[in-house]
C-alpha cells in the first residue's frame, strides 16, 4: 500500500491539534499534514509531531486568513498582492523550518486571465529562488468547491510548471479535485504523474472517507503501488463520524 498521511486540519478534530499527531500515528498513518498551523505555537506543535514519530508532509501558504469565509483563497496570482504574497511566504517558511515541513503548497487565489498567469509565474519563480531547499507545490482545485480559483485546470498547472522550470516546484495531485472537475482521474494521473510529488484523496462526491462513492480508490492505490509512487498519499476529507471509525481505507 502507499505511504498514507493524515490531514490533521480535517481528521481527529475531536482532539486538540497537538494531540492529533500521536492519534494519527496510533491509527497507522505514516505522516501528517497541517493546512494552516499559524495560530499554533510552532515549538509546541513541532514537539508533538516529533514525539509522535511522524514527519510533517505539508503546510499551505498563505497564513492564516484562509479560515475567514470572506478571506482570499491565496493570492499568489493576484497582481495587486505581490508584496503581501512575499511577506506571507516568508512567514510560511519560518513555520516550515520550525516544523520540518517537507512541502509548502502555494495557493493561487481567485483570479483570471493572462495577467493572473503572469503574476503567478513571477511569484513562483521568486519563491523557488528565495527558498531553493524548500520543496514547493501547486494544486489544481475544482471551482465547484472554490468558485473563481485561478488554478483550476491540470493543463494550466503543467504549463506553469514548465514555464517556471524550478527544480523545487512540483504538482500536488488531489484525486477528489480531479473527479470534481469531471475528469477521468486515472488518465489525468497518467498525464501529469511525472511532475507529482504529493497526493491527496477524499471520497467523491461528498469528500468523506476515500472508500465507496463514485471513484474506485482501491484501484487507484493499486495503480500507485504498481508504478512505485514513493510520495505521500494524504487523506484530506471530512470524516462521516469519528475519524477512527472510518479508517478501513488505509488498512
Amino acid at each position: 500500500m502507499p505511504k498514507f498521511c493524515a490531514n490533521l486540519s480535517m481528521l481527529f478534530t475531536e482532539l486538540p491539534l497537538n494531540e492529533r499527531p500521536a492519534a494519527a500515528a496510533r491509527a497507522g498513518f505514516d505522516a501528517v499534514e497541517v493546512l494552516f498551523p499559524y495560530d499554533e505555537n510552532a515549538a509546541e506543535l513541532g514537539t508533538a509531531i516529533a514525539r509522535a514519530g511522524v514527519p510533517l508532509a505539508l503546510i499551505n501558504c498563505p497564513p492564516p486568513n484562509y479560515v475567514d469565509p470572506e478571506g482570499p483563497r491565496g493570492f499568489a496570482a493576484l497582481a495587486a498582492e505581490q508584496a503581501r504574497f512575499r511577506q506571507a511566504f516568508r512567514r510560511t517558511l519560518r513555520y516550515a523550518g520550525a516544523l520540518g515541513a517537507e512541502f509548502v503548497h502555494i495557493m493561487a487565489g481567485v483570479a483570471e486571465g493572462p495577467e493572473a498567469r503572469a503574476v503567478f509565474v513571477e511569484n513562483l519563480r521568486w519563491a523557488a529562488a528565495a527558498a531553493p531547499k524548500q520543496k514547493l507545490t501547486i494544486e489544481p482545485i475544482n471551482t465547484r468547491d472554490m468558485p473563481g480559483y485561478f488554478l483550476c485546470d491540470f493543463d494550466l498547472a503543467m504549463g506553469i510548471l514548465a514555464e517556471v522550470n524550478a527544480p523545487n516546484l512540483f504538482l500536488q495531485f488531489d484525486a477528489y479535485h480531479a473527479a470534481r472537475m469531471d475528469l477521468d482521474v486515472m488518465s489525468t494521473w497518467d498525464a501529469v504523474k511525472a511532475r507529482v510529488a504529493h497526493v491527496q484523496v477524499g471520497g467523491v462526491p461528498n469528500r468523506h472517507e476515500p472508500q465507496g462513492g463514485d471513484f474506485d480508490y482501491p484501484a487507484f492505490f493499486k495503480m500507485l503501488d504498481g508504478q512505485k509512487y514513493g510520495g505521500w498519499v494524504s487523506g484530506e476529507y471530512r470524516p462521516e463520524g469519528r475519524t477512527e471509525d472510518g479508517l478501513a481505507w488505509i488498512r
